[in-house]
């Protein structure tokens, strides 16, 4: 079965029509250092990439652990409804010297009751003879008998063809050899994986179209790239530039080493770019909610900066660009941000022109005039130059404008606070927070312990408020950071507070800086708590108080 397929000629295909878009993230992802998915997490993230509308989930192993055992067998029992999306079982060829019917790993696959099934298969030489310890022409034996064997139960079947680019540019015939065995034993489907994630654009290239030359008809190829080298995306869209019609990869780019192809990236690329059909075209805009939507049941922060779907993604500080948007938007935006479910933003710093300010009011609804507005810019310029940073602090940034026009809050008003750390005789540390604030007309104190004195001030200022504010048990604290601005000054260093919180929709930052930590935690507690029950709609409930 073997044969010389090195030196195919490789002529560019056309383009497809569409591609189909099966995720890995429950499999493959789930592989990512510091993620880890419970079952009830595995079922809300396939809910969540159904509903942006992917061909294809990859469930897990079935049978490689208990948690993907259970996982499965609770999708078969209706847990799982899918509208868009066919969920998919993932394991390996039979055993060497085994049989395909008597084969633990696919009577595993059989019990998942999956429609589709992807057979991973060693496909370089290298890990036959040294991983595997077998012969090549066993190896391929493999191969047809587990596709032929699943296909006879009626199982569509999709094979990964491991290592694949590696193993072809060392031995393509044998490389080759094993896809033309899945293909002749009855798989849809050939993926060619580059699972060490060493390939570049231009070699993907060549060796895609080479596939795609010698299986031209019956078959689809589809490709699996991983990030090693920073080319896991552009890598997925140059495979469909040769013709591939399916395009494995991870929802925020999630995977072992270094991850797998962003499938946020590769979407909005292949359609909005190339023009190929993906997903259904409406639901594109989805992307940005369901990536963030999916960083929060992973429990890893969205990273700002990453394409289409980031916070920062069309994010703009300077002042020239601000003004080149306010006249034409995609001046400085590659894409309508609209069109992935993102928004522009307009970061503002001690470098903002009144232009840049006249945009974020605009932007936030505020009605500023120009007295306002040259407040905010010199007011700016002083707190940054004391190390504020709002560009990053969006909730402190909007309150500062706020308040440029008259608004004050009157949620409540601070008289004193006092924090206590106490060590006892255990060793161990005990915080006490004691607040004291006027709500409306009322005095009110609250006292409350914690893990450490932000924590106890939290505690304290919720128990205080929290009987009036009932909307507070929405808003939480997701992350609290500290930075020393001025190092040579030891602990009487100037530090920066950021805080990080959510109502479950919206996330802000809110920031504090002082000589004293306390204080600049307090700020940052306090601008988070004000600018959240500011959007959950307190504010009316305290003009009745």
């Amino acid at each position: 079965m073997s044969g010389d397929h090195g030196h195919l000629q490789v002529a560019q295909l056309e383009l497809p029509e569409a591609v189909d878009i099966y995720d890995t993230t429950l499999r493959d992802g789930s592989q990512q250092e510091g993620l880890s998915l419970t079952v009830d997490d595995k079922l809300r993230v396939a809910e969540q990439l159904d509903h942006l509308g992917v061909q294809y989930i990859e469930g897990g192993w079935p049978g490689a652990n208990p948690k993907d055992a259970e996982f499965f067998r609770r999708a078969a029992a209706g847990e799982l409804h899918l509208h868009h999306a066919t969920l998919v079982a993932f394991g390996s060829t039979r055993k060497a010297g085994g049989r395909a019917e008597t084969d633990p790993v696919l009577a595993d696959m059989m019990a998942a009751r999956t429609p589709v099934v992807c057979l991973v298969a060693k496909s370089a030489e290298w890990h036959v003879t040294e991983t595997l310890r077998t012969s090549l022409t066993e190896a391929i034996d493999m191969v047809a008998d587990s596709v032929g064997y699943l296909v006879g139960q009626g199982k569509r079947v999709f094979l990964d063809a491991e290592h694949f680019f590696d193993g072809y540019r060392a031995n393509p015939a044998f490389s080759t050899d094993v896809l033309a065995a899945a293909a002749g034993a009855g798989a849809e489907v050939l993926i060619l994986c580059d699972t060490n994630g060493g390939s570049l654009p231009f070699e993907v290239e060549r060796v895609v179209g080479g596939v795609g030359d010698r299986f031209n008809t019956g078959v689809g190829i589809g490709g699996h790239f991983h990030n090693d080298s920073g080319c896991a995306v552009a890598n997925s869209l140059a495979a469909v530039r040769m013709g591939a019609t399916q395009v494995q990869g991870c929802v925020n780019g999630y995977g072992e080493r270094t991850g797998n192809a962003d499938l946020t990236s590769a979407i909005p690329d292949l359609t909005l770019k190339m023009g190929v059909r993906t997903i259904e075209r409406e639901r594109i805009q989805l992307l940005t909610s369901v990536s963030h939507h999916i960083a929060e049941l992973v429990n890893i922060a969205p990273h700002p900066h990453q394409p289409f779907v980031g916070q920062s993604a069309f994010a703009h500080k300077a002042g020239l660009h601000t003004s080149a948007i306010a006249r034409q938007r995609e001046a400085y935006e590659h894409v309508d941000p609209d069109s992935v479910g993102n928004g522009t933003r307009f970061v503002v710093s001690e470098m903002a022109g009144r232009s840049t300010i006249a945009l974020k009011a605009e932007q936030l609804g505020l009605s500023m005039d120009d007295s306002a507005m040259g407040a905010v810019v010199e007011r700016l310029k002083v707190l940054e130059h004391r190390g504020y940073h709002f560009e990053v602090a969006d909730g402190s940034l909007e309150l500062l404008m706020r308040a440029s026009t008259g608004w004050k809050q009157s949620f409540f008003t601070l008289q004193s606070h006092r924090v206590i750390t106490e060590l006892r005789e255990d060793g161990t540390f005990v915080t006490e927070a004691t607040v004291k604030v006027l709500v409306g007309d009322d005095r009110v104190i609250a006292t409350a312990e914690g893990n450490g004195p932000v924590n106890a001030l939290d505690a304290a200022l919720r128990q205080a408020i929290g009987p009036v504010y009932p909307q507070l048990a929405h808003i939480h604290l997701t992350d609290f950071k500290v930075r020393v601005l001025d190092t040579s000054r030891g602990t009487g260093a100037v530090t920066r507070v950021l805080i990080d919180s959510t109502d479950g929709d919206r996330s802000w930052t809110t920031i504090g800086v002082s000589e004293n930590v306390i204080e600049a935690s307090w700020s940052a507690l306090e601008d988070s708590i004000v600018f959240g029950l500011l959007h959950v709609g307190a504010e009316q409930q305290t003009a009745s108080i």
